[in-house]
């Protein structure tokens, strides 16, 4: 079992992968320095990016969550303020503050290097950092591996095992937590919650929980009053806010009124994301629209939606996302969009029906309704970057996994198709399908309309 708090983690923009991760990596390096009081025996650091990291990973922003994650940042707790000043700092001085103490030279343009030509082995996402001290003397080397959502894992633990934690509830697929559930009589969100309690008490859970859709509320709230152009290259205005003011003086008896707000909510975090500002993971940065869109229709426009229902969403979308990430991927790099924007409609549709009472049967029917209808989609980012069709993209999984969610209440039987089929034809369609589409930025949209 995954835990939902290892599906939805706080962040900054614009990549779960190629931001977060690559922080994650260098706050490893800098505490194995500390650990083993080494810090004063450095003189230089260089970091090698491969795979989609290599590609896309100055489009992404990779370099400054490097140098970020260097100067001792935490995604979780960053000002994404703070980056883009100490970035510019390394840029002009050429060099990098390990600790208070602590400067070596650091040029950014040749201390992190961008190898297309190699081929990582494990994941596409790979990067290897070396640490010299005097002459040129290798103290560390160390390469990790960035697997989706913020995950890391090095090279050496590829193949531990993990941490044995006994669960109340032990599952590895969606039909043995399915079993679970009609043999205790139980819901999927009772069951998970059960399981959660091995980590935490349930007011924690449930604090934590509401301090997710805190920071998404905050997400679309920042979205729809921030105008401007974002940075990039590619000239993106902000829609957001031109979008969420025509909503609100609309004074039509539109009927699909209702899904132009999910669209603006949706677009207002990814606008955000692709800014570098605090998001939730859901299950990454790429698909991070997706739930806070669905989760502000529901408290919006749905009468009997409140903080109950709020929590059964979230553990309910958790642990089909945990699926996903247990027997699949939830990489663009790895599976394209459809692990990311994909598995976000399957969580959400999932989750809403959850939210609303719905029966197991229902939660997995809307789960797998959404994904069927995302297989193949692919990662093209245009120059690389978080924005098209990334946003929109957003929008249309939000609008998807709501639709998902009302077919599936409005039927009791079972599809025909079962949430474990799914998730492995998906799989199976991302090992598929050529590296082009897997964020990379070398087919699909990013070849054809190229702007810069």
């Amino acid at each position: 079992m995954i835990s939902i708090f290892d599906i939805f983690k706080i962040g900054i923009g614009p990549s779960s992968s190629h931001t977060m991760g690559p922080m994650l990596v260098c706050n490893k390096i800098i505490n194995r320095i500390n650990k083993h009081e080494l810090l004063d025996e450095v003189k230089s650091i260089k970091i090698e990016l491969f795979g989609s990291l290599a590609y896309t990973g100055k489009a992404h922003g990779t370099d400054k969550a490097l140098v970020a994650g260097l100067s001792g940042f935490k995604s979780e707790s960053v000002n994404p303020k703070d980056i883009k000043s100490v970035y510019q700092k390394v840029v002009d001085g050429k060099t990098l503050n390990l600790s208070d103490s602590l400067s070596i030279k650091f040029d950014i343009d040749k201390d992190i290097i961008y190898d297309t030509q190699t081929r990582p082995s494990y994941h596409s996402n790979a990067l290897t950092v070396h640490v010299y001290g005097n002459n040129q003397h290798l103290i560390l080397k160390k390469t990790y591996y960035s697997i989706g959502g913020g995950a890391i894992v090095s090279d050496n633990k590829i193949d531990s095992k993990p941490i044995y934690v006994k669960f109340p509830y032990e599952y590895t697929s969606a039909s043995e937590l399915f079993k679970i559930c009609d043999k205790n009589k139980m819901n999927i969100w009772h069951v998970i919650l059960e399981n959660e309690k091995s980590f935490r008490d349930e007011a924690d859970i449930n604090s934590k929980i509401r301090n997710l859709w805190s920071v998404m509320n905050s997400s679309i709230e920042t979205g729809i009053a921030t105008k401007g152009i974002l940075d990039g290259g590619l000239k993106v205005e902000r829609r957001a806010p031109d979008l969420f003011n025509q909503l609100i003086n609309d004074k039509s008896n539109d009927s699909l009124l209702e899904l132009d707000y999910v669209n603006v909510f949706a677009i207002a975090v990814n606008e955000e994301n692709s800014s570098g500002g605090r998001v939730v993971t859901a299950p990454t940065n790429g698909a991070s629209g997706v739930i806070p869109a669905v989760i502000k229709y529901a408290f919006k426009f749905i009468d009997k939606f409140d903080d109950e229902s709020l929590i059964r969403f979230f553990l309910t979308a958790g642990a089909v996302g945990g699926l996903y990430k247990l027997n699949a991927s939830i990489s663009g790099a790895e599976v394209g969009c459809q692990g990311e924007v994909g598995v976000a409609c399957s969580m959400a549709a999932a989750g809403l029906v959850a939210a609303l009472n719905g029966s197991n049967g229902q939660i997995e029917n809307a789960a797998e309704i959404a994904m069927e209808h995302n297989l193949g989609l692919t990662c093209d980012p245009i120059n690389g970057l978080v924005q098209i069709p990334c946003i929109e993209r957003n929008a249309m999984g939000a609008v998807k996994s709501i639709n998902a969610a009302r077919l599936a209440l409005k039927t009791n039987k079972k599809n025909k198709v079962s949430l474990d089929q799914v998730i492995k034809t998906m799989y199976d369609t991302g090992r598929d399908m050529q590296s082009n589409y897997k964020e990379t930025s070398k087919g699909g949209l990013a070849v054809n309309v190229v702007e810069c």
